[in-house]
């Protein structure tokens, strides 16, 4: 092992809608990290998927952690990915900290290429970033694990590039009911997503999230509480306790989450002690079994009662985020320092499983 201090390279910005909470979040992290420990390195990847090194967010990390702004920049001088993935040094440990949300980030492209380059990073791998990602195929293999969610549908945009047909309509009152949730399949931060009451409103909401994305999600709407749980962990996974949002808007949308800022996070979650249980169980069994790695955020409908006023179904997984919003009043960070570890060394822990994956990826032969 190296005597030389790791080389850490804190990737941020991205092409897609969420460059901006992006910058945000890159900004934290860098605030945070152990610089006797680790090299640090802030690259930025613009909107049109350029490489650059901002040389403010270099001058403000030489400065000290109160010099940094509360956003990074993604702008500067452009390098080559290969140059920015490689040591500054001979025989330099290099790590990667994608703080990158959304399409060509979170979705596995990244990812792949840092495989490629045979560098550690932080997070999940290609295969779990792209399932998870992708909201109809993590409902589909969900479904087919058992594990319980909100009923749902999904279309593409060549089969509504006229607008949906009453055939869509229909299909929905038919299997979901109204109201309903209409998502871009690969889009997070709520980007796209949109409320239908009726046949209309489903066009607009149709029209709005194929602008995002060609595969679209409609789900059934429930009165249900919103219940999330942090998870670490390659190979055995760690959770937090629970935590709930309790939105201001109709749904937990963009603005409440990054622009009002209204939105209340409740940690630990209220809820009886055998919920707060089965969440964490149930997180953990979801992250493993789609395929998470180093960190995701675990996302639930707590449904305490029918529509008829009788039970209601309990928990109902909605979604992973594999990368989740990484400021230290973010939910995932929050709920891990109420947990007792805090956001600090929660980042040293995300970097040891990410050397322990790539050592532990290492053993095996890619050739006979």
């Amino acid at each position: 092992m190296s005597d030389l201090p790791i080389r850490l390279v804190v990737l941020y910005g991205g092409q897609s809608a969420e460059h901006d909470v992006s910058c945000v979040s890159a900004a934290h992290v860098l605030r945070a990290l152990d610089k006797s420990r680790y090299e640090v390195d802030p690259i930025a990847i613009t909107r049109d998927g350029r490489w650059v090194r901002s040389p403010g967010a270099v001058a403000a990390l030489t400065a000290g952690p109160d010099e940094l702004p509360d956003a990074l920049e993604s702008t500067g001088a452009e390098l080559e990915a290969r140059v920015a993935l490689e040591p500054a040094r001979v025989g330099q440990q290099v790590v990667v900290i994608p703080i990158l949300h959304g399409p060509r980030g979170e979705d596995g492209s990244v990812q792949g290429l840092l495989e490629l380059a045979d560098v550690p990073y932080v997070g999940t791998g290609v295969l779990g970033s792209a399932l998870n990602m992708d909201k109809v195929m993590a409902k589909v293999v969900a479904g087919a694990l058992g594990i319980p969610q909100v009923r749902h549908l999904s279309v593409r945009d060549t089969t509504v590039a006229a607008g949906p047909d009453d055939g869509l309509a229909r299909r929905v009152e038919a299997e979901l009911g109204w109201p309903v949730f209409v998502k871009p399949a690969n889009m997070g931060s709520s980007v796209g997503v949109s409320r239908a009451g009726d046949a209309e409103e489903l066009r607009t909401a149709v029209a709005t999230a194929t602008a995002f994305d060609e595969w679209v999600m409609i789900e059934e709407a429930v009165t249900a509480r919103e219940i999330e749980v942090g998870v670490i962990g390659n190979d055995v996974a760690r959770s937090t306790v629970p935590g709930e949002i309790v939105p201001t808007h109709e749904f937990y949308d963009y603005d409440d989450k990054y622009l009002d800022g209204a939105a209340e996070m409740v940690i630990p979650a209220d809820l009886p002690d055998d919920v707060a249980r089965e969440a964490r169980s149930l997180a953990e069994t979801t992250y493993l079994a789609l395929r998470c790695e180093g960190l995701a955020r675990v996302d639930f409908f707590y449904e305490e009662h029918g529509r008829d006023g009788g039970p209601g179904r309990g928990l109902l997984f909605n979604e992973i985020n594999t990368l989740p919003g990484f400021t230290p009043y973010s939910m995932f960070p929050s709920m891990w320092a109420a947990s007792g570890l805090p956001y600090d060394e929660l980042l040293d822990e995300m970097i040891r499983l990410a050397l322990a994956r790539h050592q532990h990826r290492s053993k095996h032969r890619h050739a006979r």
